[in-house]
């Protein structure tokens, strides 16, 4: 049974005292587990600060983002050996968030998720559709295309470093979340593509849903075949909807096990 993984996307929030606050409550609330992994992503500035508190402590840190470049006259970027140097596990390419604001295209992309593996980091791959993708029937065309630039350039078996996150755009912090049928579509979707390249490797990546997960909709999410856990934006800045969001993927995890 793959490993669920319930990972915090902090964005553009935070502050040195709200963040350590907060990281003491998950730190007193989550317990390593054989069956859940915890990650939280906050913004660069703070990496240091939450990589010590963290230190042994089964919750384990990712950048919001890394440069396609090693090094060199890039103002402002931040290369992937930088985060892996600080203590990163993780690191969130392709968000849909940067996609729009910085238009990063699907090529841009696949040379950031190729350069946080070549620096020991686990890339948490983005992939979704807008609203108006979804409305005209085109969200399995979306989600090929942004999937396959990325298969292309990488080949298949580095998926089995990575982690994919649907996040349909309409429904990252509007509120509005995909129905179980919808998320389970799309979910399965992913996985049927990579096993067409290979079904070992699809069979063991991890495909987490984003967009508006609470501690409410998440056991009904994360019960589906192929949801393997969240990854959470707003619900990551709350202690208990965060410690909540983790107890149910632990608790989907132990009825699968039974």
């Amino acid at each position: 049974m793959r490993k669920a993984l319930v990972a915090g996307n902090w964005k553009m929030n935070g502050s040195l005292a709200a963040n350590r606050e907060l990281l003491s409550a998950l730190s007193g609330a989550i317990h390593g587990s054989d069956a859940v992994a915890v990650a939280v992503c906050p913004p660069a500035v703070y990496l240091p600060d939450v990589v010590s508190q963290l230190q042994g402590k089964p919750i384990s840190v990712g950048g919001q983002d890394c440069s396609d470049e090693t090094a060199g006259a890039f103002t402002g970027e931040i290369a992937a050996d930088m985060l892996k140097e600080l203590g990163c596990e993780y690191v969130i390419v392709g968000h849909s968030e940067r996609r729009a604001r910085q238009q990063e295209d699907s090529a841009w992309v696949a040379r950031k998720f190729i350069a946080a593996q070549s620096a020991g980091l686990v890339p948490i791959l983005c992939v979704g559709e807008q609203l108006d993708d979804r409305e005209a029937g085109r969200t399995e065309a979306v989600v090929a295309e942004q999937l396959d630039a990325v298969l292309d350039a990488a080949g298949v078996a580095a998926f089995d470093r990575a982690v994919v996150a649907y996040e349909p755009v309409w429904a990252i912090g509007t509120g509005l979340t995909a129905s179980p049928e919808q998320a389970a579509e799309v979910h399965a979707f992913i996985r049927a593509r990579v096993a067409g390249r290979d079904p070992r490797v699809a069979d063991g990546l991890r495909i987490l849903y984003g967009g508006s997960v609470k501690a409410d909709n998440a056991p009904g999410l994360f019960s589906l075949p192929d949801i393997d856990g969240g990854l959470i934006g707003g619900a990551s800045l709350d202690a208990d909807s965060f410690i909540g969001i983790v107890n149910a993927a632990a608790a989907v995890q132990a009825q699968g096990n039974v």
